[in-house]
């Protein structure tokens, strides 16, 4: 099938590799208008077009997608089937409407639940054992289409929010690999999603970073695993200026101290009593202007000494 694949970030590159290797014509690649990075802010391309370079697959990064430059380009690619993954714009109907196929989209939750820019993050900050992937037709209102297919997945109890976006991402193409193939076959199914039951996840921010003690140690590991790799959840429990918490474990031992206390610091990392009395162990963090390290490396320059709030 002749596919125009739409995406940004590592997430939609399994999707379009997995396309290139099903043999379906990409006759052009969408991204973001490359972006300047680091201090030196030099300009980078994203991983989806460096991997479209690399298969010499033609790429377009229009800055609008309403002033007809896309939808020229659309018009001239003429395919018949558009996929879109996390490629980070909205797209008008006259663009979605185009190919004979329509437009579909390879959504990271199980629909309707968890619409939006950050679904995968806040599966997890909401504690949810189970999430997947639906792909879905597009429509106009967001992520609101009919669903094709969904892929479902357990989430593990210490998976963050970085590793499992690589296993969606690869459930993903899966999914989308099946899909394509029910579509060209005239056997891909139409499910309208109950709207009534949909949940929104919007963008992430760095007002949710703050770690508050007094809620449960399972919230609060929630709230590391979610907002990893960015903004990360960070507290200054330990320090004035605000540490971040990369990894941390619930321990089930419990204590009735004050939450916010250091119940111990050593070498198997800082425990802290939570709201609930249950005391979790911070294992990797990283201090103001320094790198990632295990919570052992940080206490042998940041001494803590238990019962400290």
């Amino acid at each position: 099938m002749k596919i125009l694949f739409m995406g940004t970030p590592a997430f939609a590159v399994p999707s379009l590799k997995r396309l290139v290797a099903d043999g379906h014509e990409i006759c052009g690649v969408f991204t973001q208008p490359d972006k300047p990075k680091n201090r030196g802010h030099k300009m980078t391309f994203s991983p989806v077009k460096e991997y479209a370079l690399s298969e010499n697959i033609p790429v377009y990064q229009p800055v609008k997608m309403r002033d007809g430059t896309a939808l020229s380009i659309v018009r001239e690619l003429q395919p018949e089937l558009t996929v879109v993954a996390a490629y980070g714009k909205i797209l008008p109907d006259d663009i979605l409407e185009m190919p004979k196929y329509g437009s579909i989209n390879v959504h990271s939750s199980i629909l309707p639940r968890y619409r939006g820019a950050a679904p995968i993050n806040w599966a997890i900050l909401n504690g949810e054992t189970e999430t997947g992937v639906s792909i879905m037709h597009m429509a106009a209102e967001l992520d609101a289409g009919d669903v094709i297919t969904v892929a479902r997945t357990a989430i593990d109890e210490n998976e963050d929010a970085g590793a499992l976006t690589q296993r969606l991402a690869e459930l993903g193409a899966q999914a989308l690999s099946e899909t394509v193939d029910a579509i060209a076959a005239g056997t891909a199914t139409r499910t309208p999603q109950e709207h009534s039951q949909s949940t929104y996840a919007p963008m992430l921010s760095r007002e949710l970073s703050n770690v508050d003690w007094t809620k449960s140690a399972h919230s609060i590991h929630c709230q590391i695993r979610g907002l990893l790799p960015w903004p990360a959840a960070s507290t200054t429990l330990f320090s004035d200026a605000p540490v971040k918490l990369y990894c941390a474990e619930e321990t089930k031992q419990s204590s009735s101290c004050a939450p916010g206390t250091i119940a111990a610091a050593d070498k198997k990392g800082i425990s802290v009593v939570c709201g609930d009395g249950q005391i979790l162990r911070i294992t990797e963090l990283q201090a103001a202007g320094g790198k990632r390290m295990s919570a052992a490396a940080y206490l042998l320059g940041h001494p803590i000494h238990a019962g400290e709030m």
